[in-house]
């Protein structure tokens, strides 16, 4: 299980690293965000995260029901999923797309630190 896990992590770090270039493209309107690759493997590497995640759901045996924290990280992915589509495609404005990138980017810390505490918490128990 240990590769899966470190498959996870090494996708948790991929997507987040493409998530944050292409809202740094989006912010300069960069070309970039037009070739076809960077609109296929961030797909490819999200498909893998979850892939990943669900695994090692199913081999630790866990049940969403019974641990809230991986409940608050599902809900907190349907965020994170909603502003990176309001960030990179569907903001009408410069201003809502950066809100967004820049809310999509906490999300997805709060989903690691979740993740790492096991604690609906997060990172707030950093503090």
């Amino acid at each position: 299980m240990e590769w899966i896990k470190t498959l996870h992590i090494s996708c948790v770090i991929l997507s987040f690293s493409g998530f944050f270039l292409r809202g740094i493209w989006m912010l300069f309107d960069s070309a970039m965000l037009a070739n076809k690759w960077v609109k296929i493997v961030p797909h490819i590497v999200d498909s893998v995260l979850l892939l990943s995640a669900l695994s090692m759901v199913y081999m630790q045996s866990l049940s969403i029901l019974q641990n809230d924290w991986l409940l608050v990280k599902i809900a907190a992915l349907l965020v994170y999923i909603l502003l990176g589509m309001i960030a990179l495609k569907h903001g009408k404005t410069k201003k809502i797309r950066v809100i967004a990138w820049c809310s999509g980017l906490v999300v997805f810390l709060y989903i690691a630190s979740v993740a790492l505490n096991k604690s609906v918490e997060g990172f707030a128990l950093w503090l």
